[in-house]
């Protein structure tokens, strides 16, 4: 299946985001390793421009921004060194009437060497953790599942889970993948593991 530059971007933001390995995301997600590290070679070398599949045909001539447009485009990233290109884009685009993409912006950044590093490091995770559970309620995992829904856009479903039982001890529905969801979800799964402790006596999981 081909992938439009956009959803590619999309799914690579997703999982810049995400708080799972990314061998499960990406399963999540129905992408094959070998295609995502693809994209995110290209993505990295080139920026959202390089994600576009191109034809075998000769590339037609850039429209080139204006010298000045571009010294006022590296001027806005000099000024406000913690946006990234996509927020330069929009910001220079509202304050000075003259659309600039995404795209464009990241290469002319590059160009110049003002692509700062990223504040992630896309690593691949163990296949288990080095200290295995031997009965339920020692370990909780927290959890994302990605939802595409055609028309309405992502949706997340973030869970609780007994790493041993796999048990789902709690879920919630989100419309975003921030902390405070998770926090919530915790929050719903601690709660039913605190009257389940009083019923029982005993002590409550560590949750991941």
């Amino acid at each position: 299946m081909r992938y439009p530059a956009s959803e590619k971007l999309e799914i690579i933001r997703l999982v810049e985001q995400s708080s799972l390995p990314v061998r499960r995301t990406l399963t999540k997600l129905g992408i094959p390793r070998a295609t995502f590290y693809r994209w995110y070679d290209r993505y990295s070398g080139g920026g959202p421009e390089a994600l576009t599949d191109r034809s075998p045909r000769p590339d037609r001539v850039w429209n080139r921004i204006p010298d000045e447009v571009r010294q006022r485009i590296i001027q806005l990233a000099i000024e406000e060194p913690a946006l990234s290109p996509r927020e330069l884009a929009v910001r220079f685009t509202d304050n000075q009437s003259y659309f600039v993409s995404e795209a464009s912006v990241y290469r002319l950044l590059k160009a110049h060497d003002l692509i700062a590093s990223p504040a992630f490091i896309v690593i691949k995770a163990a296949d288990a953790f080095k200290d295995k559970t031997t009965a339920p309620n020692q370990l909780w995992q927290t959890d994302f599942t990605y939802l595409k829904v055609i028309g309405w856009g992502w949706f997340y479903l973030s869970t609780v889970l007994d790493d041993f039982s796999r048990y789902i001890v709690a879920w919630k529905l989100c419309t975003t993948m921030k902390a405070e969801d998770v926090t919530a979800t915790r929050a719903g799964a601690a709660g039913l593991r605190v009257g389940s402790d009083r019923a029982r006596g005993s002590t409550s999981a560590v949750v991941r």
